[in-house]
């Protein structure tokens, strides 16, 4: 498939469900003059409400740029980014940071824990920087989900390197947000973690209809989502739909054909 510029050809497993995230003719440069250097070159692509999309190119292929501009990390140079109905060019600095808060989450691949705090604390701790209470049930539901009922009172250093990752899903979903950017999750994990971890996004896709949005140079990784848009030189030059281990790797070995 050629770079897909027709929103109506949104991204997921349900056509007629609504987009959590929606990039208008989205570019990004950085640097001016001759020094400038486009990061993302008119990109338009819409992930619909509930599916798992995986981004993967080569290195300097807009990936990670695509996800801070959709994520609202970043603004892109021109076009427009929407999170459901809401153009975060309209936001005031202040509005945007809140809405990143309460709507979106993130999981990376260092796992940004707070090490002082016990596992529930650091869950639970965009919440209090909200100034939301967690929802005692809800909170107790996602800390079963990831696996962590019996890790719930310890702290990072206590933990291995996929519970730790586990405790950052937790901490992403807990919020209910609109959608979870994922960079890289698994790449500071063993096989036997990354499966696991990956597993569970899926499972939240799945099970909470949670929309999930990762960067990933893995083929394996990729192939646990609904779908995969494939980078080169800041541009969308291809998609696939159910992904295989083997479909995805042979694509990439290939794309820039």
């Amino acid at each position: 498939m050629s770079a897909m510029t027709n929103l109506a050809e949104r991204l997921g497993p349900s056509p007629a469900a609504a987009d959590s995230v929606r990039l208008e003719s989205v570019s990004k440069v950085y640097g001016r003059g001759g020094a400038a250097v486009t990061a993302l070159n008119d990109v338009s692509l819409a992930l619909a409400s509930g599916s798992f999309t995986a981004m993967m190119g080569p290195s300097g292929s807009g990936k990670s740029t695509f996800l801070q501009c959709a994520a609202g990390l970043d603004l892109p140079t021109a076009g427009s980014v929407f999170l459901g109905e809401t153009d975060l060019a309209s936001l005031s600095e202040n509005a945007l940071s809140r809405l990143r808060r309460e709507t979106v989450g993130f999981v990376f691949q260092s796992f940004n824990l707070v090490p002082s705090l016990t596992a529930t604390q650091n869950i639970t701790l965009p919440l209090r920087l909200a100034k939301r209470k967690a929802e005692k049930e809800w909170l107790g539901e996602v800390i079963e989900r990831v696996g962590l009922t019996q890790r719930a009172k310890h702290k990072p250093g206590e933990l291995s390197g996929g519970q730790q990752q586990r405790v950052a899903i937790a901490r992403a979903l807990v919020t209910r947000p609109q959608v979870i950017f994922a960079d890289e999750p698994t790449g500071a994990l063993d096989t036997r973690a990354s499966r696991e971890i990956l597993a569970l996004l899926r499972e939240a896709v799945d099970s909470l209809e949670q929309t999930v949005a990762m960067v990933t140079h893995d083929p394996i990784a990729a192939s646990y989502a609904d779908a995969v848009v494939f980078l080169a030189d800041g541009q969308v030059v291809d998609t696939m739909t159910e992904p295989s281990v083997a479909r995805v790797a042979e694509r990439m070995t290939h794309l820039e054909d």
